[in-house]
């Protein structure tokens, strides 16, 4: 009648008779069966659904809560609202990203108070000269003559005219390293000698009843910036000159893969509460007086890879300075 019958059919033997054995299903039976198993199938997908909704919605709320709280953290550090610590109390990868969140914050909250400190001492610095030359010039104005003569009073305007352009320039030259540090300049090769010998030859005259000690390598070679080494060569010597009694000495050697130049002065010794922060900006010296001059011979070694040592000695205070060494 139309329809469609599956049967099988197989000889089976029972004892010593064998039968033909006929087995034979309806068309309708595989539907039946297939609906059968597609209602099972649907029953254990929503069994399955159920079953896992409750602990699904605790999983994304364990996961989604610390992002959430991380963002707005982040949002409020982005408007320099970082007063509020980062709190995290797990150690897997989300964990990491908020210790690392944290560890941000600090470091911008320490970045913000170095800038606050650093106007600070800028502004309190440059005051000085200032407010000197215009009470010197205001004098003049009104023929009154400080210094006894006009003369002498100039030359004290001069003097403090001199202070004020050298502490401008070297405020310029931090900030030109700051940008050079993050860029990729350009190095030749140069004997680093002859940049000592230069600058120790431009800034003698300024204290000549000083005794100059200069022992140097002909043949010490660096790899750099030779620019940035006279300046750096230049703040060194100009601290020797301020502290010396009555010489200094120069030495610049080469060793198996580095150079080494100690330059000693036979002043009086460092404090040694002062040799721990030598090389920050405007830590104020014996004479009371504030400064970069460090900072930028610092700055300048870490961008070379080189490293530098003051401590106290026997003849007065020593700086080591040790650098990589390459050959021309």
């Amino acid at each position: 009648n139309g329809q469609h019958i599956f049967f099988v059919i197989k000889k089976v033997s029972s004892g010593n008779t064998q039968y033909i054995l006929l087995s034979y299903a309806p068309d309708s039976y595989r539907d039946d069966l297939s609906f059968t198993l597609f209602k099972q199938l649907i029953f254990i997908l929503g069994t399955v659904i159920l079953l896992s909704w409750i602990p699904s919605i605790w999983l994304a709320r364990y996961l989604s809560r610390p992002i959430v709280a991380f963002e707005k953290h982040v949002k409020r550090i982005a408007q320099e609202d970082w007063d509020d610590p980062v709190i995290v109390d797990r150690q897997d990868e989300i964990g990491k990203l908020g210790h690392t969140i944290e560890e941000m914050r600090q470091k911008l909250i320490q970045k913000d108070e170095t800038e606050r400190t650093l106007l600070q001492n800028i502004s309190h610095d440059l005051k000085t000269p200032v407010m000197v030359i215009r009470g010197y010039t205001q004098s003049i104005k009104d023929g009154i003559f400080p210094k006894g003569d006009l003369e002498q009073t100039v030359e004290v305007i001069e003097g403090e005219a001199e202070k004020l352009e050298k502490k401008i320039k070297d405020l310029l030259y931090l900030t030109k390293l700051d940008y050079l540090s993050k860029q990729h300049p350009a190095h030749s090769s140069f004997l680093l000698s002859n940049t000592m010998l230069e600058v120790v030859d431009r800034i003698r005259w300024s204290k000549n009843e000083l005794q100059w000690n200069v022992d140097l390598d002909d043949e010490a070679a660096l790899e750099g910036d030779p620019e940035q080494w006279s300046k750096l060569f230049e703040n060194v010597l100009e601290n020797q000159l301020r502290y010396a009694k009555s010489k200094i000495d120069i030495q610049m050697k080469q060793e198996e893969d580095q150079i080494r130049i100690v330059i000693r002065n036979d002043g009086p010794p460092i404090e040694e509460h002062m040799l721990s922060n030598l090389y920050e900006p405007f830590s104020k010296g014996k004479k009371g007086e504030f400064g970069i001059g460090l900072s930028i011979v610092k700055r300048i070694l870490s961008m070379h890879q080189a490293s530098i040592f003051i401590e106290n000695d026997d003849l007065g205070v020593r700086y080591t300075i040790m650098v990589p060494k390459k050959r021309l």
